[in-house]
């Protein structure tokens, strides 16, 4: 269980910096590699990126990379977390990783009219951003629970899992990393995973077709 007491400004202090700087040239391979493996588990990743006014490496959120080619509806990922020499956030069990998330409704990117597409893409940025500041400072694992502060009174809940849709594991080149899933979820499913476990959510989630999406125009199935 882990509770972010505060919405980090880019990344903490406490991060050990990398061993080197990297070339432009190695950034470009990465990206084109990193964006090989995410297609890869995700489909063809959408030609529109969400870019960041800021920059996270100083500071700023987290640009948003869309895919509309893997299940009904959006998938959200991240693609600054593991830099070209695999590093990046602490290794959890498994290893480094990116975030994904999912929501049901349509890519729009009409940013005159919002939508309640354009409503859940920003509160992920603000999540992905939390999340993935907080990365560099704890081990997230998959199963835990999380909760985000999102500057009101309720803080978003959330469920890590482990992505792997039909076994298909996120590698970027040869390196093996992974696609870490923040599902959010209501309240009272939260502290479900927390006394029975998060599996057995999962499970309730999958059974109602609920996983892997975040959207919480349904009913709680605790």
């Amino acid at each position: 269980m882990s509770f972010l007491k505060k919405l980090f400004g880019g990344k903490s202090k406490d991060v050990e910096p990398t061993t080197r700087e990297f070339t432009e040239g190695e950034y470009n391979k990465d990206y084109e590699l990193k964006e090989q493996g995410l297609e890869n588990v995700l489909g063809k990743m959408h030609g529109i990126v969400g870019h960041a006014i800021i920059p996270f490496s100083i500071g700023g959120a987290v640009d948003m990379y869309y895919f509309t080619n893997h299940i009904k509806g959006t998938g959200f990922a991240t693609m600054e977390l593991i830099n070209p020499e695999g590093n990046g956030p602490k290794p959890n069990k498994i290893g480094t990783y990116e975030l994904v998330a999912f929501t049901k409704l349509h890519y729009n990117d009409n940013e005159e009219n919002q939508t309640e597409f354009n409503t859940i893409e920003r509160r992920f940025c603000g999540i992905f951003t939390t999340i993935a500041n907080y990365s560099f400072q704890a081990v997230l694992n998959p199963k835990e629970t999380i909760e985000v502060p999102n500057g009101t009174d309720e803080n978003n809940c959330l469920i890590l899992d482990n992505y792997i849709p039909e076994n298909k594991t996120f590698k970027i080149g040869e390196r093996s990393h992974h696609l870490l899933l923040c599902l959010e979820v209501f309240r009272s499913e939260m502290e479900f995973a927390r006394k029975n476990g998060s599996e057995k959510l999962l499970e309730l989630l999958k059974v109602k077709g609920y996983y892997p999406y975040s959207d919480l125009d349904r009913e709680s199935v605790v």
